[in-house]
């Protein structure tokens, strides 16, 4: 028997199917991608309408209210960085891909958490997808969602919204299965109905861990965007995908060197938001 003859394609099975939701559910797709630019218009216009030195100070005002003077200064440097090296439209641009994928993200993977923290049928189906979600390369999302989004920042959103979302749903699953059930058993024997239970208990006792998957996704959703810049996402993967094909050394290490200031932003205020009950604020 010829080896060759028990190759097994995916393509084979997938593509047929590609082609009929492409046939079958176009006006769907057709909404869905309205709906993300639509999204991604608003906020990236938001962030573009306020002078650069504005917005560096609107960002590090709040950085020093909600977590201290520490990270105020670093994200007065990492703006001001990213304005320096003269990638603060690409910057920008980054920010809101980040920011539409986490918000989509987090509103996929939460309630997706809560009810398996409930219900330990359904996690155990849904580990092994987490698995597989986690350990395929982050590039390859991106082939199924251009396919059907074609190119440009849709496909790129999608695609990162998918990279997003397991570490979100494992640690949502994680914070309430660690919450105690005496504190659950409380609430409900005084009368409180299940959505009561959830917001006023359930939820601030879970919330450092919800906080951490918060933290995680950012930095997913951040790496995946920059490989988005393949696909013709804009942004700062865009520049570095043009160093890149243009073999140029300065413009790929300066988007390289603004997209860490970009996470390096993104990183401490989240931790820095995480900590802030449990460590005092340096003023």
């Amino acid at each position: 028997m010829n080896p060759s003859n028990l190759q097994f394609s995916p393509g084979a099975f997938l593509a047929p199917l590609v082609d009929w939701l492409n046939t079958n559910l176009h006006p769907l797709f057709a909404a869905i991608s309205y709906l993300v630019e639509a999204l991604l218009s608003g906020f990236e216009a938001a962030l573009l309408f306020v002078p650069p030195y504005g917005l560096i100070a609107i960002v590090v005002i709040l950085a020093f209210v909600a977590v201290g003077l520490h990270a105020a200064i670093l994200a007065g440097l990492c703006l001001g960085f990213c304005l320096l090296m003269g990638l603060w439209t690409a910057s920008m641009q980054t920010l809101s891909l980040v920011t539409v994928a986490v918000l989509i993200s987090v509103l996929i993977a939460f309630p997706i958490g809560v009810l398996c923290s409930r219900h330990k049928t359904l996690e155990a189906m849904v580990r092994p997808v987490l698995d597989v979600m986690q350990t395929v390369p982050p590039w390859v999302y991106l082939i199924p969602a251009v396919m059907i989004f074609s190119l440009g920042r849709v496909p790129a959103i999608i695609a990162t919204i998918v990279y997003g979302i397991p570490p979100m749903l494992r640690l949502t699953t994680l914070a309430f299965n660690q919450v105690p059930r005496e504190f659950v058993e409380l609430g409900s024997a005084i009368g409180a109905p299940p959505r009561s239970v959830l917001w006023k208990i359930e939820i601030p006792l879970a919330r450092q861990t919800l906080l951490v998957g918060l933290n995680q996704c950012i930095l997913l959703s951040l790496a995946m965007v920059v490989l988005a810049g393949l696909v013709g996402a804009g942004g700062l993967g865009a520049e570095v995908t043009r160093g890149l094909t243009r073999m140029e050394m300065g413009l790929g290490l300066r988007a390289g060197l603004a997209i860490v200031a970009v996470a390096l932003l993104l990183d401490r205020l989240s931790r820095g938001l995480l900590d802030r009950d449990r460590l005092p604020k340096t003023r």
